[in-house]
């Protein structure tokens, strides 16, 4: 994913001073190479306290000090006090890459293992709360966020992608081991990632139908529409918010409807601010789930489904009152134990026919719940 002409000139434009304590620039070996990598510490950092972690990988083509320059984490690092890392990608025929199929199919560097390893050597020399450990990226950056999300879900507790997707290798072998918040921000005119997708890379509600329905989030997203504040870059913005996911997460996406392959806020799209959204959204996650959610009995209780099963008993259809619309699955299960009828039921669609079933007692699973059916 090449990077705009414009990205040089706001080289110019974002420009600061990065040459003092808080910005290193490292190098570490994996598989043979030498990785590098660029840290910045908030000037209040004294090793007392864990912070979070942010990784930021830049695009293809691009480098890490580029990325770091124009979208100015370290700024929010210094106010909101936490480590930003920026990875350095290797070249892959002549271009810096990360390896996530697609556009990179033949490459054989191992990007995933070399972030495992960077994080354990980040670990082990600064305070890091490992709970907090984010990642996001532009292009194939994004990429790579989600290849992370996919594979080391047991140690990446959310991502954002700006102007990145997800490849087919990465969406087919995706198997996160627990629920990752995700936000997606994306131009539905991207040249350079095209938002309905290629034979390279998934679109866009792809993407964000993946991570909702993994994440248990509402079927429906709520749409707001985001303040035109700049009227003159060619754009607007829509946020598409899928919420009431497992442990209160959730997915969103910010759709730039006209914009490009830019970095909101830096060029391109000026009424959000990509680094900002992409900071506000990460940091209210942990490895459980959203800061502060209410897990007690009593809010577990009020957001589960009632369910009034009528007539019973019947000796042909019942139906099932529900509260709310959600789709769930049922199964009637016989004495011994056996399933003999399920299907998917929600509230307007809630008649289940028993007449093919034997007279006797059924146990209706729903929701991990059960309960007893009579059929006469």
């Amino acid at each position: 994913m090449k990077h705009s002409k414009l990205y040089f000139l706001f080289i110019c434009v974002l420009a600061y001073c990065s040459i003092n304590a808080q910005v290193e620039n490292k190098t570490l070996i994996h598989d043979g190479n030498d990785r590098e990598y660029i840290v910045y510490t908030p000037s209040d950092y004294d090793g007392n306290e864990p912070l979070p972690l942010l990784f930021c990988f830049h695009g293809f083509t691009s480098n890490a000090n580029l990325l770091m320059i124009y979208s100015r984490f370290n700024n929010l690092a210094e106010s909101e006090n936490f480590i930003a890392v920026y990875p350095q990608g290797l070249l892959f025929n002549g271009s810096t890459h990360w390896n996530v199929g697609g556009f990179t199919l033949g490459s054989n560097v191992d990007d995933v293992g070399f972030v495992d390893v960077l994080l354990d050597d980040l670990v082990s020399e600064y305070n890091i709360d490992e709970s907090r450990v984010y990642s996001t990226g532009m292009s194939n950056g994004g990429y790579m966020s989600f290849l992370l999300a996919c594979q080391m879900s047991d140690r990446i507790t959310a991502v954002a992608s700006v102007t990145g997707s997800m490849t087919p290798q990465t969406y087919d072998a995706c198997n996160p081991q627990r629920i990752v918040p995700v936000l997606q921000v994306h131009g539905d005119a991207d040249g350079t990632v095209p938002y309905n997708g290629a034979f390279w890379s998934k679109s866009i509600d792809e993407v964000i139908s993946y991570w909702s329905s993994h994440n248990n989030c509402d079927e429906e997203a709520d749409l707001y529409n985001v303040n035109d504040s700049n009227s003159l870059d060619g754009s607007t913005v829509e946020q598409f918010v899928y919420d009431q996911g497992s442990n209160c997460t959730s997915v969103i996406h910010f759709k730039v409807n006209g914009g490009d392959h830019d970095w909101p806020g830096a060029w391109g799209n000026m009424d959000i601010n990509a680094t900002n959204e992409v900071w506000n959204f990460l940091s209210q996650y942990d490895m459980n789930g959203l800061i502060g959610c209410t897990t007690s009995v009593e809010n577990e209780i009020s957001n589960l489904n009632v369910y009034i099963v009528y007539p019973n008993p019947s000796d042909d259809v019942i139906s099932i009152n529900m509260e709310r619309i959600k789709s769930t699955s049922f199964q009637f299960v016989d004495y011994n134990g056996k399933v003999v009828k399920s299907g998917i039921i929600d509230a307007l669609n809630n008649q289940i026919s028993i007449e093919e079933l034997n007279s006797g007692l059924y146990y209706l699973l729903l929701d991990n719940r059960a309960l007893e059916v009579v059929k006469l």
